[in-house]
């Protein structure tokens, strides 16, 4: 009687692990959008029948493939932590007891996603619809002639279908690179630089022999990444435990097998830094804060707390931080055409701006209550006006309204001018403000048409979480967008002492790689 009992409780606790791994399952395929799901049948293509992902309607078909295929249980779900981490979900981790970093420090026991797979789908990140348009005209022989415009992930399945593209041929990609922009080749190369690297170690006959073809081929940095700490050593001469120029080298008990997988897993994390913008020359770059405080009719109180703490984050970020108080409108176009005109951009990484003043769409106030277009105030540094800041990352934040005042609560104030009986002004795009060239990004507070809130002693909502982001995710790694995300989550959550105004701030832009600060050695300044 007892081992029935034993027998049914067990089969109650196997139901019940059963049911929340499929609710776990489906929450994460309900917060997966089109995007999402095509990627994720990308990914799985050296995995599943390709017949089979052709039929996926949602992510939650995909997860029911991986199952038949005992890739993916309720006891081990690393490889769908795995594809959430790869396709930048990683606000959906957390629902697998997963982290980024968890994630991170397991791939190269546990990753089963190609490096070849992976390099096709960064490729295809930062190639941009335009982009996609040359391709698509230099391709167009070998494209079904009513085939309605496809996405990159498309594309690329295609030119497998016909066997133009393969893991050991990548020719086509490289001639695509090489004619749309030549940036590219340094997936495409590194890829294959690591791939002829790899078959070369398990070749190798000792491992003075790998450390040779390490310092050959270059592929690696020299640094030793965090999550491989305990398993690496410096070593800088063919000898045994000595540092060999710079190039590092896994601890020889580990073996050579293990080294390729470590050496494959770290090669697709630094994959994210080199389609990055460069940002190793000798400095970091310009930062101007412009900080408006005192209006012809009102006072921006708690602004000063913002400009204190922009400059003490973009300091320690390593820029030059210049800060200009209480412009007037002819004042603010002024300093844009001075610093348009700065020689010294040539030997900067990029070039940041942060306006913090009153606004509507499109637009903000200089001190004299008048506006100024935001997109004219860009476009003094696009290539063809500032050639010293061209293909250079140009960041912009505007901490000010984009629309009409609302009745401010206790202690919260908002940052549009002070109420009149104008009427209400022509909504401008985010996506108007911002020059169409590349290279440009450009944070707002709020969405079109909206509010955003200032507290009168402690500063912006948007600011305050900029720059707490900033301190936060810099050190680890992360690139702009993804902070920006973690500011609009943090916005959001935020909500005025009435319970009744809330925010949520916008970015736009029109970057071509990844922005990543360089990590500053001091810690952060709060």
């Amino acid at each position: 009687l007892l081992s029935g009992r034993e027998t049914v409780s067990s089969s109650n606790m196997e139901n019940n692990v059963s049911l929340k791994f499929h609710q776990q399952l489906l929450l994460i395929s309900e917060n997966l959008v089109t995007e999402d799901v095509a990627a994720l049948k990308f990914l799985c293509m050296d995995l599943l029948q390709l017949s089979k992902l052709e039929g996926v309607k949602s992510a939650a078909d995909i997860f029911k493939l991986l199952m038949a295929q005992e890739y993916l249980n309720a006891e081990d779900t690393f490889l769908l932590a795995e594809l959430l981490y790869r396709i930048k979900c990683h606000s959906l981790l957390e629902k697998l007891g997963y982290t980024k970093e968890k994630v991170q420090e397991r791939l190269h026991e546990k990753g089963r996603i190609s490096p070849y797979r992976q390099m096709l789908y960064e490729l295809s990140e930062n190639i941009t619809s335009e982009m996609l348009k040359e391709i698509i005209f230099l391709l167009q022989n070998h494209l079904p002639k009513r085939w309605i415009t496809p996405s990159v992930l498309d594309l690329l399945t295609l030119l497998e279908k016909q066997g133009l593209l393969t893991k050991d041929n990548v020719q086509i990609l490289e001639y695509i690179c090489k004619t749309v922009s030549p940036d590219l080749l340094e997936i495409t190369d590194c890829y294959k630089k690591a791939k002829v690297l790899c078959c070369n170690i398990f070749l190798s006959p000792d491992v003075p022999t790998a450390a040779k073809l390490l310092k050959e081929f270059r592929v690696l940095p020299p640094f030793c990444p965090k999550m491989h700490k305990r398993r690496c050593v410096f070593l800088s001469s063919e000898q045994e435990g000595t540092p060999m120029d710079g190039v590092f080298l896994f601890q020889p008990k580990v073996g050579l097998k293990y080294m390729v997988l470590e050496i494959s897993a770290f090669f697709f994390s630094f994959l994210q830094t080199i389609s990055s913008y460069k940002m190793d020359g000798p400095h970091t770059g310009f930062c101007l804060i412009i900080n408006n405080v005192n209006f012809n009719s009102s006072q921006r109180k708690g602004s000063c707390k913002d400009a204190e703490q922009l400059e003490r984050v973009f300091t320690w970020l390593g820029l030059d931080v210049r800060t200009y108080t209480d412009l007037t409108s002819e004042a603010i176009i002024n300093l844009m055409q001075t610093w348009q005109h700065l020689q010294d951009h040539k030997d900067r990484n990029c070039f940041i701006c942060c306006i913090l003043s009153h606004g509507k769409s499109g637009a903000i106030y200089g001190t004299d209550d008048k506006l100024v277009s935001i997109r004219m105030l860009m476009t003094h540094f696009t290539a063809k006006h500032c050639p010293q800041l061209a293909a250079k990352p140009k960041l912009f934040f505007i901490q000010a309204c984009q629309g009409n005042n609302i009745q401010r609560p206790v202690y919260v104030d908002t940052d549009g001018p002070t109420p009149d009986s104008s009427p209400v002004q022509e909504r401008v795009s985010l996506l108007e403000s911002i020059p169409e060239e590349a290279d440009f990004l450009l944070g707002m507070a709020t969405v079109e048409g909206c509010v955003s809130f200032r507290h009168i002693e402690e500063g912006t909502w948007y600011i305050q979480a900029l720059c707490s982001k900033l301190q936060l995710l810099v050190p680890r790694g992360e690139d702009i967008l993804s902070i920006l995300t973690q500011v609009n989550e943090d916005v959001a959550k935020r909500v005025s002492p009435s319970g009744t105004k809330k925010q949520m701030p916008q970015p736009a832009y029109t970057l071509r790689r990844k922005f990543i600060f360089p990590i500053p050695m001091a810690p952060p300044p709060s």
